[in-house]
């Protein structure tokens, strides 16, 4: 049980290492002056629905290293993959204020997901699952950057 709980320990601590980059990278006075569709979500929801969303990723990464499989090598460095595409969107999108570049960044991220899933599933089912409401949130997310870029054309280039 203590193994349990200090590799959740590790796996919570890279998931909110992950989550530094939308606190360090924040939206600003930039993005509340962009065109945005009338069916975004309000700011406030991001921030609980992110917190969930690393739990859950960081219970599924402990699933899957508990269960030590032949292959947790490959697994972890798709895992860690989707954490740091997951980390740049933000220095993307509010960072550089470039919404193509982080719509293709977001693209990469959801691919990233999958793969993460696909790699998870023959360890661990459910670990795999616990991935959905990500990947939902992140289909959300790309399909609100795609969106918003073509409202906001000024920035689908450098300014």
């Amino acid at each position: 049980m203590v193994v349990i709980v200090l590799t959740f320990v590790a796996f919570g601590a890279l998931s909110f290492v992950t989550a530094l980059s939308g606190t360090v990278f924040r939206p600003g006075l930039w993005y509340e002056s962009l065109d945005k569709p009338q069916w975004q979500p309000p700011n406030w929801l991001f921030g609980p629905v992110w917190a969930i969303l690393y739990v859950m990723i960081a219970i599924a990464g402990t699933m899957i290293w508990n269960a030590q499989p032949a292959n947790l090598v490959l697994i972890m460095s798709v895992f860690g993959l989707q954490l740091a595409l997951n980390a740049g969107w933000s220095a993307v999108f509010f960072g550089l204020k470039r919404m193509d570049l982080a719509f293709v960044e977001v693209l990469l991220l959801w691919s990233s997901i999958i793969a993460t899933m696909i790699v998870f599933a023959p360890v661990d089912t459910r670990a795999a699952w616990l991935l959905v409401p990500y990947l939902a949130w992140v289909t959300f997310a790309a399909f609100l950057n795609f969106v918003m870029l073509r409202m906001n054309p000024q920035y689908a280039s450098a300014t």
